[in-house]
């Protein structure tokens, strides 16, 4: 007859306890949000869809810049954030982004059936330092490639630090 062997109480809360930090220090590995601007659409020409966000932020501050995304395609499907920065209300920087090239990827789900494509993920693309300290403003918009078949459920910028 085989005999279980049970762990002792105290040795199952200290495992327990020491599996906690790791799932806490998620910020320190993925960085705490500060910005999310949910653009959510693809921006044509006479159909502009532009969302903006004002942080402030801190000279040497690292920011990492996130999508969130959801959508649908058959083919090809290419799709680019265009961000304008501002600092101060003055010309800073323009990104462009592709989300598809990423990092770091968190639950990304992709499935491919016949041609059509369905994808989520949320990614990291890109990261900067802050030069000084000010307003920052964020402008952004999706374009993408003309495919009919592209359906946008969800493009969202993400700021983190």
């Amino acid at each position: 007859m085989k005999q279980q062997y049970q762990l002792p109480l105290l040795v199952k809360l200290s495992t327990t306890l020491l599996l906690v930090p790791p799932l806490s220090s998620c910020d320190a590995v993925f960085g705490k949000e500060i910005a999310r601007l949910p653009i959510n659409a693809i921006s044509t020409q006479g159909h502009e869809v532009v969302r903006e966000v004002s942080v402030q932020l801190k000279k040497d501050e690292n920011i990492a810049v996130w999508s969130d995304m959801d959508m649908a395609y058959e083919g090809e499907a290419p799709v680019q954030f265009q961000v304008e920065m501002l600092k101060d209300g003055k010309a800073f920087n323009q990104l462009a982004i592709d989300p598809t090239d990423k990092n770091i990827t968190i639950g990304e789900v992709k499935t491919s059936i016949n041609g059509k494509t369905n994808w989520r993920f949320s990614g990291k693309n890109a990261a900067f330092t802050v030069p000084e300290n000010a307003t920052y403003l964020f402008r952004a918009r999706l374009v993408a490639a003309d495919n009919p078949s592209l359906k946008i459920e969800k493009a969202e910028l993400v700021l983190k630090k």
